[in-house]
């Protein structure tokens, strides 16, 4: 990343996070580390569509761009209105949709987008109940292409808990398959990835 970013990118996390407690869930920006776990998913050799779910200020965001073949389109759904406002301004060239997760579908379709080839997600999921969680995942495999996967974080020292066992059970119903990578060390505090693919419910 452009050191020159840095520091309003760290600027805008704090404010959100001291703004949104409940939105923001990661005490930190997520590192380049986990970016790459995330975006292996995204595809490198043809054009995309790419949506990413909780961008945050965008440092996963410069991981999935990296990935990009020419052509592709990166949307980048964000329910904070100042952090859209600041990946405008610092990521022009990414699509940022101001908005929910749990309305993804509305916002594709508004964007003009029907199907996409991956979802990279940092959501807070342990801040959203059982029905927010269904409906997002519901969203997601809603949207993906076939052959489409769908990745996203928890965090090492939340596993044992209940709401992450309860998360890994709604994966495991929404999905035919979900794996966990990592542990990846490299990032505050430390994650794993879920890569999830073949929606269940998909139509044949």
């Amino acid at each position: 990343m452009n050191q020159t970013a840095v520091r309003p990118d760290l600027r805008a996390f704090m404010s959100a996070a001291l703004r949104r407690q409940h939105v923001v869930g990661a005490i930190a920006p997520s590192s380049p580390v986990l970016g790459r776990a995330l975006s292996a998913v995204v595809p490198t050799g043809n054009a995309s569509v790419v949506v990413e779910l909780g961008p945050g200020t965008g440092p996963i965001s410069e991981v999935i761009h990296a990935r990009l073949a020419p052509g592709s389109r990166h949307l980048a759904v964000e329910i904070d209105p100042d952090l859209a406002a600041h990946l405008r301004r610092t990521r022009p060239w990414m699509e940022t949709l101001y908005g929910d997760a749990a309305d993804l579908g509305a916002l594709l379709a508004k964007a003009g987008v029907e199907r996409v080839d991956a979802v990279v997600s940092t959501l807070p999921w342990s801040f959203f109940p059982g029905d927010v969680q269904e409906r997002i995942l519901g969203q997601i495999s809603g949207a993906l292409a076939p052959g489409g996967a769908f990745t996203t974080v928890t965090y090492l020292h939340a596993l044992p808990l209940a709401g992450a066992r309860a998360l890994r059970r709604r994966l495991r119903a929404v999905f035919d398959e979900v794996l966990i990578t990592g542990p990846v060390w490299r990032n505050i505090p430390p994650g794993i990835a879920y890569v999830c693919r073949r929606p269940v419910d998909a139509a044949p």
